[in-house]
């Protein structure tokens, strides 16, 4: 079959990939001028007409997608057309594999990169459901990942969209990853997302499933009415406490399984691994976690906390490290994560900051490349969030909007503690 020149508005530059029911194409949106991913549906791919007919309802379904879910690790529908001459969806263009390619045992990450991966997807599909979204195919195939650690979730055209007059469509999903409730074609929540998660860690931490079975048939009546096989048997050197995670996400009652995503992801970024202290990374988990607590991002979402993630750098620097010096151009502000920072101006102590600080940002209030007009030093062994005023410029207007209400705090309170100063030295 030839590669058509266009869909639609969009150019196409070449076939990305092909299967029965869809083929996918790399194409260029000349209004927005960036790359995007082409997914046209193939009714001519099916044995039968049933078959079609099920098939172009998730086509639908995952079309029906556009501009609801804007999250950093769930992929972006920017446009669909379902017209019956050609049905398409044009999608983010991502890098990576999918993490089945991580599955097998010669093939399996590292444990410490499996928790932060999965810890993203809880995250990612607890905004999913916050929006009213449960997933029902969630396996490693549809979980995207690249080698800068970026996790991106595709296919939701099994999608039950929970506030729409949906019939909900049975014989949906992966067996191998089936909750025993979806299994057995009952009302679907949010918790069978977490089974199948559940399962994505277990496969990704042992490159085998839960239930040995030598046929479908087989394979569900384990889930249904068996208890999978204990992981630390399979793989001794997982810790006690993450296997404990594993097996309460893959729990077949669901009142014994998580009930929120919430707590899925908090035991997982509470989960300490042996020789984790001696890194000198911070895990991604650990500043969500921190940017969640921080006074400073009280009014930020989940999703811009991400996206604050994404565009700051995290470390850390020894007593004594000048910072910020006085007279030179401002090109980045910081927040204090942990330890102080004392400022001088002209070689006199003015003040200290302390964790939960910010200070330089008006490198990015004022846009006039102003000098800096006083110099910052570590006082103790300081933890950082250093964040380039040109990478807020270019962020979301939403991201922007919300930390130029922070700093207007900021500057609110630090104007009246200067008045109470003066008026103090007044009298």
């Amino acid at each position: 079959m030839s590669v058509p020149k266009s869909i639609g508005k969009y150019v196409v530059i070449r076939e990305l990939g092909r299967g029965a029911t869809s083929v996918v194409y790399l194409g260029h949106d000349p209004f927005s001028d960036r790359e995007v991913a082409i997914k046209v549906f193939n009714p001519a791919g099916f044995a039968n007409e049933e078959q079609r007919k099920k098939f172009s309802k998730l086509f639908v379904t995952e079309a029906a997608m556009v501009g609801k879910l804007n999250h950093p690790h769930i992929v972006s529908i920017y446009d669909a057309v379902v017209d019956g001459d050609m049905d398409y969806i044009v999608m983010e263009l991502i890098s990576g594999n999918g993490l089945d390619a991580y599955t097998t045992p010669d093939k399996l990450l590292p444990i410490p990169t499996v928790m932060q991966i999965i810890f993203k997807c809880c995250t990612a599909l607890d905004y999913a459901y916050q929006q009213g979204v449960i997933h029902r195919d969630i396996k490693p195939a549809n979980i995207m990942y690249d080698d800068a650690g970026k996790i991106k979730i595709t296919d939701f055209g099994a999608a039950l969209m929970l506030n729409n007059e949906q019939t909900q469509l049975a014989g949906v999903g992966s067996p191998a990853y089936m909750s025993p409730e979806q299994v057995k074609e009952d009302t679907l929540t949010h918790q069978a997302d977490i089974y199948s998660l559940g399962v994505v860690l277990y496969k990704m931490l042992t490159g085998r499933f839960p239930f040995d079975a030598d046929n479908t048939f087989a394979l569900m009546h384990k889930i249904v009415n068996e208890d999978p096989i204990n992981i630390r048997s399979i793989r001794a050197d997982i810790p006690a406490s993450l296997a404990d995670i594993v097996h309460k996400a893959i729990e077949r009652s669901q009142s014994k399984r998580y009930k929120q995503w919430s707590e899925f992801g908090a035991d997982l970024a509470a989960c300490a691994l042996p020789n984790a202290g001696i890194k000198n990374s911070i895990a991604d988990s650990d500043k969500f976690n921190t940017l969640k607590n921080f006074d400073f991002f009280e009014d930020f979402n989940e999703v811009e906390l991400w996206e604050v993630l994404h565009i700051s750098e995290w470390g850390k620097v020894p007593t004594g490290r000048i910072l910020i010096k006085e007279g030179e151009i401002g090109k980045n502000f910081y927040l204090i994560v942990e330890g102080d920072v004392y400022v001088t101006k002209m070689d006199k102590w003015l003040t200290e900051l302390k964790k939960g600080d910010c200070f330089g940002e008006m490198a990015y209030i004022d846009k006039n490349q102003s000098k800096r007009t006083a110099t910052i030093v570590a006082a103790t062994p300081v933890t950082l969030i250093k964040i380039e005023s040109s990478a807020l410029v270019q962020a979301s207007d939403n991201l922007q909007l919300k930390f130029n209400r922070a700093f207007l705090k900021i500057l609110a309170r630090r104007l009246s503690a200067s008045n109470i100063e003066l008026a103090t030295l007044a009298r």
